[in-house]
């Protein structure tokens, strides 16, 4: 998965620009019930406004609350400049790049084509664990080797299971990987999961929501 099928395209954010009062910021940012906006000039992407950053400044600039929202700009506060993602970039890097900012710019040769949310990574991260879909989610661990998965394919359709998600993670031990498969409800889970205990697998645990 690509960057740009998670994107909320520009057209639909919620901007602000540099010149840009920190009293409109807050204003844009309360309205809306958010926490950032991308700051752009024209299409040109120049970061990102937060609540964080304006009431630091504001508790740094020794001026009154009123005074500081009226003189003080956004180009004041602005912070990640050169933090965006390309509009190719793999879903992955958005998840490592929005580990402390609620969103980030989407940007290709300084324009800014839209942002990706924190929101909409974790909705994401929910579909690929299939947490929206009922079934049985079954947990186990495989020797790293040749052909494993593919085993694990074949057990699959000999049970003719429906696979609502199949995500699979590294252990502490190398050699050892941790996979978790969501498969539909039916009435041959305890089949399925001799049959894979049977063909070297080791099942951590079995639950169904």
């Amino acid at each position: 998965m690509f960057v740009k099928s998670v994107m909320v395209k520009r057209e639909k954010c919620i901007t602000v620009t540099m010149d840009d009062s920190i009293e409109k910021g807050m204003d844009l940012l309360e309205k809306h019930t958010i926490d950032a906006l991308p700051v752009i000039d024209g299409v040109e992407y120049k970061g990102i406004f937060t609540w964080y950053h304006a009431y630091r400044a504001y508790f740094h600039s020794g001026k009154t609350k009123e005074e500081f929202m009226k003189t003080a700009q956004v180009r004041d506060v602005v912070v990640n400049q050169n933090v965006f993602l390309g509009i190719d970039d793999v879903y992955e890097k958005a998840i490592l790049e929005l580990n402390d900012f609620p969103i980030i710019a989407v940007v290709e040769k300084s324009e800014f084509l839209g942002i990706v949310t924190r929101y909409d990574v974790m909705n994401q991260l929910q579909s690929a664990f299939g947490m929206n879909k009922e079934g049985v989610r079954i947990t186990f661990t495989s020797v790293e080797s040749e052909g494993r998965i593919g085993r694990l394919g074949e057990i699959i359709e000999k049970y003719k299971e429906s696979v609502i998600s199949l995500v699979t993670f590294d252990e502490t031990d190398k050699l050892v990987r941790r996979i978790v498969l969501k498969v539909r409800k039916k009435d041959n889970v305890d089949k399925f999961r001799k049959e894979l205990e049977k063909s070297g697998f080791r099942v951590l645990d079995v639950s169904e929501d």
